[in-house]
């Protein structure tokens, strides 16, 4: 009785709250100061005071009318607050999860604003360690829409740690760690991959990064002997085999399924004969 009886008291004070509210943004022109309304939205912990225990009713409540305040093109500065809503939404009720993730993709989507998504994503993550979905959609972020595979592969790290991630976490951190020249960790975290995996799909796509990887280290030390070669001698190789018999490096690499390296001795060129993912 007495939990209804606080219930009905916060759900008085809300109603009684947002018609004051609107009340007073009546009398103000919405042309001339466009999303006035949020002004009037007191702090997180505030409210958290305020709600005699009911926090989580009252963050979901901002969370919706956040939904369609941000859908309402004709407010032109509602991004203006961004960042002071979806606060207030997390002190609130910090392990409510809905909210960051779509706070982050009203920052990708309508504010085409990858650092205050990443951000939005952190708040969550920082209160909510054992969410491996917060950084797994950061690194996709970060990857996809600013190709910044280090930052990407930093947020698969953090994601892939948590128990219970999926295991598409891992993989996602190998093919960062590659596109980061980070060649080590890409073949380290790719045997992993491929040892543990028992779909065969995955083994195969395990095998093709493998490939990919081996393919990265041997070709950049090739090219870097044909580039000595040349300045010892004014000119490329005939053949790779003669950056063995010039003492410049002590064999010829082969690749992982043990086929020749092709090369162009006009140009210094190496390259696989076969491409990855059609072996």
């Amino acid at each position: 009785m007495r939990n209804n009886r606080s219930l009905g008291v916060l759900l008085i004070v809300l109603a009684l709250a947002f018609s004051g509210l609107k009340l007073k943004l009546d009398e103000i022109p919405r042309t001339k100061i466009p999303g006035a309304s949020v002004l009037y939205l007191p702090s997180g912990k505030y409210l958290k005071a305020a709600t005699f225990g009911y926090s989580s009713l009252a963050a979901d409540i901002i969370y919706i009318w956040a939904i369609q305040y941000y859908g309402d093109s004709s407010v032109s500065n509602r991004f203006d607050y961004f960042t002071r809503i979806f606060s207030v939404i997390s002190d609130l009720d910090p392990h409510y999860l809905d909210p960051y993730e779509i706070g982050a993709l009203i920052a990708i989507n309508d504010m085409r604003s990858v650092p205050l998504a990443l951000k939005v994503l952190d708040m969550g993550f920082a209160k909510n360690p054992d969410q491996w979905i917060l950084p797994l959609e950061a690194g996709h972020y970060a990857q996809l829409y600013e190709k910044d595979y280090a930052l990407a592969k930093e947020y698969y790290e953090k994601a892939m740690s948590i128990k219970g991630a999926p295991a598409v976490a891992k993989r996602l951190y190998a093919a960062s760690a590659y596109k980061t020249t980070d060649l080590k960790t890409a073949w380290e975290t790719w045997i992993e991959v491929y040892r543990t995996a028992t779909d065969e799909q995955i083994k195969k796509i395990a095998s093709n990064h493998l490939y990919e990887v081996k393919a990265a280290a041997d070709i950049g030390g090739l090219k870097a002997a044909l580039e000595k070669f040349k300045e010892r001698y004014g000119h490329f190789p005939d053949n790779l085999g003669q950056l063995v018999s010039a003492g410049i490096i002590s064999g010829v690499p082969k690749d992982l399924d043990d086929k020749d390296y092709l090369y162009d001795k006009e140009t210094g060129e190496v390259r696989t004969s076969v491409i990855p993912w059609k072996r």
